[in-house]
């Protein structure tokens, strides 16, 4: 037997492979897979979008998902009352020239309604002593007076006094150092008869310096946060011809002074007397403040440098109001001897007595806004606005052609998100200043909350 199996190798330790098989066999599972899976269909660009539209559909689905509720359930937008395409103001009929000067620069207001006019450039021109009416302005800020309050005592300093001797320019006489006046009293010397001396007495008491640089710094400080653009003071009489404003800027200031009670009281005198000086006290406004005009005040201005300057106040009762009417008027120069402006001071009298007279003489009681009328919007940040009207008619006290502005304020409650027809919301204030008219405004439709597309759509 020789030891070999038949059909194998002959060779010692080889296998004999059977002729024409050269493969090896398949593993079982993957001749299961050949023997029943179908072939994959050829690739083709409708496959592979198929494809891809399968996988990425399910994730940007819940992306949109997720996105959906935060947008339905973020914050909304605080909702605001707006003017809208409504309008912002409202021009009175009819039509009224204001009889300015020939030269020169003015300015009008009636309180509640707004500017009449400036005329002239408004350019800064000195002022004169119309500059003492921010001295007292800073003094009543810093030391408040109620109406008839006497205040603090102020002690005369060795300065007052020896600049009460100058002749070339308005002070008050006679003053004894270490003698003792109210803050009231002061204003009183200060404004009616213009004392120089008690208004660089008063910057010192006020600040407790030997000089008036820190009061001057104050009084700059008042004109800016004023809106005193073109306003600046370098001493706080209006001597120094550097002291510089304009009519329109000193409007801004009268204004503001008027609402105090005590410098009402005080600049509406035509005289006073004050215990401690030995003659009364003569206002130089004093022949406008007994003309039968209702001028209170409020002060005069004049000098070679800044001619005749005059700040005034007057009213004029129109039915059941009272407005304020204010006006400024700076530059005026008269042709020929000035001595110290005085010819100039009696010429800014005289124009500003014409525009009194004929600004008191033509306001009137207007329609401003009919009830009904649209006058702005509930805007909910979301593209959706609801019409807001006024509640009633309402008039303003005018001249005829006057512009008043139209502003609009939500109630302390703030606007509400969803509301009838009807409710009331803010109010709308017909003009500018003090005495204002004003209407209650309502909502001429359904206030609605925003629709859930609205929240879904929102960008911002």
């Amino acid at each position: 037997m020789s030891g070999r199996v038949p059909g194998f190798g002959t060779a010692q330790g080889e296998v004999s492979v059977p002729e024409g098989t050269t493969e090896q066999p398949l593993p079982a599972l993957g001749l299961l897979a050949e023997l029943t899976n179908t072939p994959p269909p050829p690739e083709t660009p409708g496959r592979t979008v198929a494809r891809r539209v399968r996988i990425w559909v399910p994730p940007l689905l819940l992306l949109v998902a997720v996105l959906a509720v935060v947008q339905a359930l973020r914050p909304l937008p605080d909702a605001v009352l707006t003017s809208g395409g409504a309008a912002t103001s409202v021009t009175l009929d009819g039509r009224f020239e204001v009889p300015w000067p020939e030269k020169g620069q003015a300015a009008v207001r009636i309180g509640g309604a707004g500017d009449v006019g400036t005329f002239g450039e408004q350019k800064p021109v000195p002022t004169a002593s119309v500059a003492k009416v921010m001295t007292a302005y800073v003094i009543l800020k810093d030391h408040p007076l109620k109406k008839g309050e006497d205040g603090p005592q102020i002690e005369v300093d060795a300065k007052a006094v020896a600049e009460g001797a100058s002749k070339s320019e308005s002070r008050i006489e006679g003053l004894t150092a270490g003698t003792r006046f109210s803050e009231q009293n002061m204003l009183k010397m200060l404004m009616i008869p213009s004392g120089n001396n008690i208004a660089r007495l008063l910057a010192r008491w006020d600040t407790g310096s030997d000089s008036e640089a820190a009061f001057v710094e104050k009084m700059n400080a008042e004109a800016k946060a004023l809106g005193m653009t073109s306003t600046t003071y370098t001493d706080p009489s209006g001597l120094d011809p550097k002291t510089v404003s304009t009519a329109a800027d000193q409007l801004k200031l009268a204004e503001e002074v008027m609402k105090s009670d005590a410098f009402r009281a005080i600049v509406r005198l035509p005289q006073a007397s004050v215990p401690g000086l030995s003659e009364p006290l003569i206002n130089n406004n004093g022949d406008l403040l007994i003309d039968g005009l209702s001028v209170s005040g409020i002060k005069t201005g004049s000098s070679s440098a800044a001619g005749g300057a005059l700040m005034w106040a007057a009213y004029k009762t129109v039915g059941d109001k009272t407005p304020l009417i204010l006006g400024t008027m700076l530059d005026q120069h008269v042709t020929g001897a000035d001595p110290d402006g005085a010819n100039s001071l009696k010429l800014v009298k005289q124009n500003s007595k014409k525009v009194i007279e004929a600004v008191r003489g033509a306001l009137i009681p207007a329609g401003a806004i009919k009830k009904g009328q649209v006058v702005g919007y509930v805007d909910d940040g979301l593209g959706t606005r609801t019409p807001v009207v006024a509640t009633r008619d309402t008039t303003a006290v005018a001249v005829p052609g006057q512009q008043l502005a139209l502003s609009l304020t939500v109630d302390g409650d703030g606007l509400p998100t969803h509301a009838p027809a009807g409710t009331g919301i803010g109010t709308l204030t017909i003009g500018t200043g003090p005495g204002a008219p004003t209407v209650p405004v309502a909502l001429q439709k359904d206030l609605s909350e925003p629709s859930l597309g609205a929240k879904l759509l929102r960008l911002g």
